[in-house]
């Protein structure tokens, strides 16, 4: 589902009834008003954390034409947007808009050094998660067409490890680059190499905000990575005695992944 920067609805307003939907952040739960816009942010409505790096006003939350959009209303970060366990997945760049279709939806941002999260509840939706994604969701198959070698999946659990031992919707302080390389007992320079090679095949499956350019910083990058392998469940918590693995820690480096 991609975002949208237009809206356009051919059912009328009036024959369609508001459903309520509700915010949980923190442990924290918000119910939004239908008559305006639900703002979030360094400051508004849902005032995330006085982090210098985060937008006064980044996302809007705004009940129109019979559905609730989300529209990214800063001028420099993305979030990501993960709906039906996962299945559904968007990124939301500045100055797009998307429909909020799913019972409930997950949104991934970062600022700084800091990965946000919080959650979109309603009792009703416009579309069901169909018994296939279900099953998919389950466990007992992937919804990840990418393979990763167990070195990479290592990688990804490294720096996902604060967001995957968390306890329920809150934020996290992302790895740097150097902790999560001592975290696997690797040199920079192997870290390095395999977070290229990660992003690069996440790149070519068409996954926006991993290919670097002038003036990207690497800490940018880490933290799409870290936004998608969760929200898509490329990694889980079930991952997590990999970074103690040591079979996959003493591996000589001469697998070219």
């Amino acid at each position: 589902m991609n975002p949208t920067t237009e809206i356009d609805s051919a059912v009328p307003t009036a024959v369609r009834e508001v459903v309520p939907l509700r915010l949980e952040f923190a442990g924290e739960w918000h119910d939004l008003p239908t008559d305006r816009p639900f703002i979030i942010g360094r400051e508004g409505d849902l005032e995330i954390d006085d982090n210098p790096y985060l937008h006064r006003h980044f996302l809007e939350l705004r009940h129109r034409d019979g559905l609730w959009w989300l529209a990214n209303v800063g001028v420099r970060l993305a979030a990501t947007i993960s709906s039906a366990g996962g299945a559904v997945q968007s990124w939301l760049s500045p100055g797009a808009r998307m429909p909020l279709v799913f019972e409930r939806s997950v949104i991934v941002f970062t600022a700084g050094p800091f990965t946000y999260e919080l959650s979109l509840h309603t009792e009703e939706a416009p579309y069901e998660v169909s018994r296939q994604v279900e099953a998919s969701m389950s466990g007992e198959t992937t919804v990840m067409p990418a393979s990763f070698t167990p070195l990479q999946k290592q990688l990804i659990v490294a720096l996902a490890e604060p967001m995957l031992r968390r306890e329920g919707v809150s934020m996290n302080e992302l790895p740097s680059s150097s902790a999560a390389a001592q975290r696997l007992g690797w040199t920079m320079s192997k870290f390095n190499r395999k977070l290229d090679n990660v992003c690069d095949k996440l790149d070519r499956m068409g996954v926006q905000g991993l290919r670097g350019g002038a003036g990207k910083l690497a800490t940018n990058r880490r933290a799409r990575l870290v936004e998608y392998a969760v929200t898509s469940q490329v990694v889980t918590r079930a991952d997590l005695p990999l970074l103690d693995d040591e079979v996959l820690r003493n591996q000589s480096d001469s697998d070219g992944d």
